[in-house]
């Protein structure tokens, strides 16, 4: 039996909080892996219906060891989808992502069926001292990889991910389709993309593949080269059958939208996405990224590319 583990509604403040994107991101990958026969354990802060035979919910956190015990019970392979993106200070970022991520393991140790551990990271841990999150990603990353002994560890680093249900960079994509690319950073940054559907795939292949190592891959699109924003702005332009303007965000403009996005989120009572340790990551030059390694394991071949979202509305 697969149990696949994410967050599917926010956490109270003291605790872990799956953040929306990686609510999104799990959807589609307990979506895929039922598509394929698998029989899905779920992780979810509050009560659900089950609607699934092969789909069950176990109500819980991070925190509660209890929960994570019955959600990996008898599992063959955990899935471990959820993050905290969004935080005013480290510790925040460390609380879910490092510790929240070495209980599951233990756990998944502890039940003594557990063969296989997926860990979704990101790009970001690529570069630990850009932001608390790529720090938090990265020392969770070497944690889980001491800790695992017995267990094959799967470190999927996903490049910035989209698609239906996202609300990170669908704002972007709104925005270019009516004229205006706002640019981050300097205009030659590398960029990368992935389409939610298309990861949701590769952790269904890393799972059906009949042998896998611990390993860390890449996952982008797989378009050679990448992008730039001029290549981005090209794009948007030609799906829109029309010019799209593109617009530099100075950094010191940046950094006063940070502080003015922290001090709301604290009179809100809610923890900031924009912050100045995000800047530094957000800015970053190089997010370039290949799927050499995970294409030569699993056969994996992504089949979205940026373009054909764009011109189809795959966002």
């Amino acid at each position: 039996m697969l149990q696949a583990f994410m967050c599917r509604n926010p956490w109270h403040e003291s605790n872990c909080r799956g953040d929306g994107r990686y609510r999104v991101i799990g959807k589609y990958i307990i979506d895929n892996l039922l598509a394929r026969g698998f029989h899905v354990r779920a992780l979810t802060r509050t009560a659900r219906a089950h609607v699934n035979d092969n789909l069950i919910w176990v109500r819980g956190s991070l925190e509660d060891t209890h929960s994570l015990s019955e959600l990996v019970a008898g599992a063959s392979a955990v899935v471990h989808c959820a993050g905290q993106v969004r935080g005013h200070k480290e510790e925040i970022f460390t609380r879910c992502n490092v510790d929240g991520s070495l209980r599951l393991m233990q756990a998944a140790k502890e039940s003594g069926f557990c063969q296989r551990f997926l860990f979704i990271s990101s790009l970001a841990a690529r570069h630990p001292e850009l932001s608390w999150y790529a720090n938090s990603k990265h020392v969770a990353e070497q944690r889980l990889t001491a800790m695992a002994d017995e267990i094959t560890l799967g470190v999927f680093r996903p490049t910035a991910v989209y698609g239906p249900g996202d609300k990170e960079l669908k704002p972007l994509f709104d925005w270019m389709l009516r004229g205006l690319l706002p640019r981050l950073g300097a205009p030659d940054t590398q960029l990368s993309f992935l389409h939610v559907t298309d990861f949701a795939q590769a952790v269904g292949q890393w799972l059906n593949a009949e042998t896998v190592q611990t390993q860390t891959y890449e996952l982008c699109d797989g378009v050679a080269g990448g992008y730039d924003w001029q290549r981005v702005r090209q794009l948007a332009a030609e799906a829109r059958c029309g010019s799209v303007r593109m617009v530099g965000i100075p950094l010191p403009l940046l950094t006063c939208l940070a502080d003015i996005s922290t001090a709301l989120s604290r009179l809100a009572g809610k923890e900031p996405m924009l912050t100045r340790s995000k800047i530094r990551e957000l800015t970053h030059a190089d997010w370039s990224a290949n799927n050499n390694r995970i294409s030569e394991d699993i056969n994996w071949f992504p089949g979205i590319s940026l373009e054909h979202a764009l011109r189809n509305g795959l966002f």
